[in-house]
């Protein structure tokens, strides 16, 4: 579980790239600047672990761009302390980085393979989710619900119920809609039955599956 000076400097450059490109959160840019994104890849990817790629992590699921992870991030608008869902764990690195931001970070993975490793791993580096669930995404939370935020890391054919039913009022939920390539969405609960819709350009996500595998 090395993290060295060598690592830690190619983060710094990486934060800055997000910076260049657009990032404006400071949490978020410290936490891209702080989450040691080596060790959630596998060996054979280690020299191209701070690059703006996307890397395959196993169970047909990949570890998004730095870039994708840092945009959604922070499109939650969120606040330390604030209780955020987190739709396809996968890796870890995207809850890391909510992690890393002061989040009460609830997380869902469907695939048992990847849903093992990532627990060892976040053991490992002492990241602690307040829940981490092997479990169907499509369903959410129900009993943990209401939520400040929800943010699905894989492309959903459409915007699921279940998850907008569990927002607060005033919640964000962020998530790529589409099938083939996907449109990044915001919803806004602005109450009870109305929600406002902002979209912001194409990402590439593998699909959102239901069940647990």
């Amino acid at each position: 579980m090395k993290d060295d000076f060598i690592h830690k400097g190619k983060r710094r450059h990486l934060m800055q790239l997000m910076r260049d490109k657009g990032i404006c959160d400071h949490s978020v840019l410290e936490a891209i600047n702080t989450v040691p994104r080596h060790l959630f890849l596998d060996s054979s990817f280690l020299e191209h672990a701070y690059q703006n790629k996307a890397f395959p992590i196993g169970a047909d699921q990949t570890i998004s761009h730095p870039y994708t992870v840092a945009f959604q991030s922070e499109l939650l608008h969120a606040q330390a302390g604030d209780k955020i869902l987190e739709i396809g764990t996968g890796s870890g690195y995207q809850c890391a980085v909510l992690l890393e931001m002061k989040l009460q970070v609830y997380t869902i993975e469907r695939q048992n393979e990847l849903f093992k490793r990532t627990s060892s791993l976040f053991k490992k580096l002492r990241y602690r989710p307040r829940k981490f669930v092997f479990g169907d995404g499509y369903l959410g939370l129900p009993n943990e619900a209401p939520f400040d935020g929800i943010i699905v890391t894989c492309g959903a054919p459409d915007i699921p119920e279940s998850l907008l039913s569990q927002l607060k009022i005033g919640g964000r939920l962020v998530i790529p809609v589409g099938t083939d390539e996907q449109i990044m969405t915001l919803v806004v609960r602005d109450s009870e039955t109305d929600y406002s819709k902002t979209t912001y350009g194409e990402f590439r996500f593998v699909p959102f599956l239901g069940g647990k595998e």
